[in-house]
């Protein structure tokens, strides 16, 4: 019964709270509407479902390491580069590896911590929805950013508004500690992740990467080593 239960599990992963008022609403109107004209009703029907798919929020097993930093989203790596922080995190004007993690409306989206460590702040900062791939999205999009304190200094975490998606979801706040893969929040319908990390940093994922939240090495901040040259997936 046990290894049946986990089976279930593993096949349809539990929706997340935020979901469940978006489901009911298309369950809702699947069957009001639908009632009219059953081909509409079919139509309806796989959107209730994929609008479930969607919120879904899988169990992750995070590795567990000093200096570890893991993916905060399901998705892509779509950028790999060196710049300038946003200013709005308050982190040093010296440009910091980025590396970002592009969402499309099919992964997951629960956003998980990078590191484990302390949140010092949370900056939210209104801006517009360009296509979160774009490059100047990091500093033109609605974003909502984390500065978080680990063992070995600081880190930036920032969600990143996209072309769809249109709320940004923040579960934590300033002086909260939490462990590497835990939830802090979400981003609706498809979107981007930055994480700010060390000039030097040698990243350990490579562009068109696709990444697990939570799961994913991003880097190993214990280990050191000239500039990091951005490779390309084959």
């Amino acid at each position: 019964m046990d290894s049946l239960l986990s089976t279930i599990t593993k096949a349809f992963p539990p929706i997340n709270r935020e979901g469940w008022p978006f489901v009911a609403i298309a369950a809702v109107a699947t069957l009001v509407i639908g009632s009219f004209w059953q081909p509409l009703f079919w139509i309806l029907l796989g959107l209730t479902i994929w609008v479930a798919a969607f919120f879904r929020d899988p169990t992750r097993v995070t590795p567990q390491g000093e200096g570890l930093v893991v993916s905060p989203a399901d998705g892509r790596i779509s950028h790999l580069v060196e710049v300038l922080p946003p200013p709005e995190l308050g982190l040093p004007a010296e440009k910091m590896l980025r590396i970002s993690i592009f969402m499309n409306v099919f992964n997951v989206h629960v956003n998980r911590m990078p590191i484990s460590g302390k949140i010092d702040r949370v900056v939210y900062t209104p801006g517009k929805f360009l296509n979160a791939e774009l490059d100047k999205a990091s500093l033109d999009n609605e974003r909502n950013g984390l500065v978080i304190t680990h063992s070995l200094g600081t880190i930036g975490c920032v969600q990143i508004a996209g072309l769809v998606a249109r709320r940004i979801v923040s579960w934590v706040k300033g002086g909260e500690e939490l462990a590497a893969g835990s939830r802090f929040g979400m981003i609706r319908f498809g979107s981007r992740l930055d994480v700010f990390l060390p000039v030097g940093t040698v990243p350990l994922v490579a562009l068109g990467q696709t990444t697990l939240a939570g799961e994913t090495i991003l880097a190993d901040l214990t280990q050191s080593g000239g500039n990091p040259r951005p490779t390309r997936a084959s």
